[in-house]
C-alpha cells in the first residue's frame, strides 16, 4: 500500500492526461507502482515544459552566474543584483532597470535572471530592443502587429537588452512605450538594460 493521498491523485493524473488511469483509479490506488508512475510523469511533464518555455524565451548562450566579476564593474549593488534572482518582482509586477557601461557583464545578468525565471516555471520573452522594435515596426497591418506584440506582452517576464544603444524614430518609441504600457496595465514587469542614465533617457 501507497501513502498516497486519495484526494490528490485524481488532479494530478487529470492533469497528466492520464485517463484510462483515472478511470480506474479506485482499483490503483493501493498499487505499490503508482506512485512512481506519478514521478515518472511529473517530471517528464516539467522537463518538457522548461524546454518548451526555453525555446519560445530565445535567451541563447549565457555564462552562469557563478563566473560574474563582481570586480569588474567600478560600482555595483551586488546585495540588489542578486535580490533580483528570488524574483519576488515578478509576482508585484515591479520593472528593473540595469545601468551601467558597454562592457560590465549587464546582458549576462539579464540573461541569468531570465533562466532563472524559466527554472521557476515562468515564461520569458528574451530580446534586444532593436530586433523587438523593428520585428514590430515591419508589420504593415493591425492585426500581423497585435499578435506580434501578445509575443511580448504575454509572458510572465519581459526581458530587453540593450535599450538606448541606438536612437529610436517615433515609430520605434510608440511601440516601445505600447509594449510598455500593456505590460504595466497587465502587472507583468520588464527588466531592461541600458547604457544610459536617466538623465539621458529623453535622448533616446
Amino acid at each position: 500500500m501507497t501513502d498516497l493521498n486519495p484526494a490528490d491523485v485524481k488532479p494530478r493524473l487529470k492533469a497528466l492526461g492520464l485517463f484510462g488511469l483515472i478511470a480506474c483509479c479506485d482499483q490503483i490506488i493501493d498499487k505499490p507502482w503508482l506512485r512512481d508512475v506519478l514521478a515518472i510523469e511529473e517530471r517528464e511533464r516539467q522537463k518538457r515544459g522548461f524546454e518548451r518555455r526555453a525555446r519560445d524565451a530565445h535567451v541563447g548562450a549565457a555564462k552562469p552566474m557563478a563566473d560574474f566579476d563582481w570586480a569588474w564593474p567600478k560600482k555595483i549593488d551586488r546585495e540588489a543584483v542578486e535580490e533580483l534572482f528570488s524574483l519576488s518582482f515578478v509576482k508585484t509586477g515591479h520593472n528593473t532597470v540595469l545601468v551601467g557601461p558597454n562592457g560590465v557583464g549587464k546582458t549576462m545578468i539579464l540573461k541569468n535572471i531570465a533562466l532563472q525565471a524559466l527554472a521557476r516555471g515562468h515564461t520569458v520573452r528574451f530580446t534586444t530592443a532593436s530586433d523587438m522594435l523593428a520585428e514590430l515596426a515591419a508589420q504593415d497591418s493591425s492585426s500581423i502587429l497585435a499578435r506580434r506584440l501578445r509575443r511580448y506582452t504575454l509572458p510572465h517576464l519581459l526581458c530587453i537588452d540593450e535599450v538606448g544603444y541606438l536612437s529610436y524614430n517615433s515609430r520605434y518609441a510608440d511601440l516601445l512605450f505600447e509594449v510598455v504600457t500593456r505590460r504595466y496595465d497587465a502587472g507583468k514587469p520588464i527588466v531592461l538594460s541600458t547604457n544610459k542614465a536617466f538623465s539621458e533617457w529623453g535622448e533616446v
